[in-house]
């Protein structure tokens, strides 16, 4: 009799044993299974693939080993830009001498020579700088000059690269960005157009966006009180009015990137037609004079459009001298038509 309860027993433990065992094997299945039609289902699965094997390429190049990168480190590490790759420096820049130099003081030193400003937390680098003004008039050029001068890696954020379809997702890729940037510090995190992102908050936001910003603005504080952090976030906007006020008390050096002057125009004009065939008669402080109100960018354009003029003058000379047996060779009527 007390053999059968000894069997009985045994057979009942066996059992259970193996209903948890089964119940566990469904439930890893059942939940990879899930997870793999999520992830087959899902539209965004290629360029997500495709972005992280970028983003590996990219931090090979610069350098960045034997560091852990999660999922979305990796989708965010997408989007940093080669500091050597940047065809952009301080001498492609006119007009803007007095903030290029305030920029180096406040921003790219504390970086480049940290020794001298770690006895004091009044002359820690800011860990915030925003850039406004009109647009075309260079704000994003400072940005990527002051990165490929300071040697620090630069996230060129894409803002719509944080939303996600589930819920959560968009937290963490907002996370990711400060826990990527602390890993490869230092980083230049750079927002361009940040206030239609940042922009500021009312009941109307939708509950994923709000708690987004909220994430951000977080996280941003814990660079803030970390005197050993090399993570700078720099935004650039044509509407600072707009930026959260929150966002704004986060970002205390803020240059003001205005139209040029006559001297600056004639400066970024010089610029620009510095390597071009330009005819003798060409008064570009004249030009400058003329020109009242116009951007850097609208400046470069009116000298493409020029440039442009040339080469329509020359393909019309072109056909007049077919028209007429012209033997003037192709090379002296292109010269000519250029300068």
């Amino acid at each position: 009799m007390a053999g059968d309860k000894l069997l009985t027993s045994q057979i009942s433990r066996n059992e259970v044993i193996g209903l948890v065992f089964r119940l566990t094997l469904f439930g890893a299945l059942t939940y990879f299974g899930i997870r793999w039609v999520v992830k087959a289902i899902d539209p965004t699965r290629k360029q997500k693939l495709e972005a992280q094997k970028r983003a590996e390429r990219i931090l090979n190049r610069i350098g960045v080993k034997n560091v852990q990168l999660s999922e979305y480190e990796l989708s965010i590490a997408a989007q940093l830009v080669d500091p050597t790759t940047i065809n952009i420096s301080w001498n492609d820049i006119a007009g803007l001498d007095d903030i290029i130099q305030e920029i180096r003081e406040t921003v790219i030193l504390p970086i480049q020579r940290r020794e001298l400003f770690s006895g004091s937390m009044l002359i820690q680098p800011p860990k915030g700088v925003l850039l406004h003004g009109p647009p075309g008039c260079g704000k994003t050029m400072i940005a990527k000059a002051t990165a490929k001068e300071a040697g620090a890696r630069f996230i060129n954020l894409e803002v719509s690269s944080l939303t996600d379809k589930w819920y959560g997702e968009s937290q963490k890729l907002a996370a990711a960005v400060f826990t990527l940037a602390l890993k490869i510090q230092p980083c230049i995190i750079f927002i361009d157009e940040i206030d239609s992102f940042l922009r500021s908050r009312d009941t109307y936001d939708h509950e994923a966006t709000a708690m987004m910003k909220a994430q951000f603005m977080s996280l941003w504080d814990g660079l803030i009180t970390d005197p050993e952090c090399q993570v700078i976030v720099m935004g650039a906007t044509n509407r600072p009015q707009d930026v959260d006020r929150a966002i704004l008390r986060r970002m205390p050096s803020m240059f003001h990137i205005g139209l040029p002057n006559q001297k600056q125009r004639s400066g970024i004009l010089k610029l620009v037609l510095e390597n071009e065939m330009v005819s003798d008669d060409v008064n570009v402080d004249e030009i400058a004079m003329l020109t009242d109100g116009f951007s850097g960018s609208d400046l470069r354009e009116l000298c493409r459009n020029a440039a442009l003029y040339r080469v329509r003058d020359y393909c019309k000379e072109e056909i007049k001298a077919e028209a007429i047996g012209d033997s003037s060779s192709d090379s002296e009527v292109y010269h000519n038509a250029l300068r």
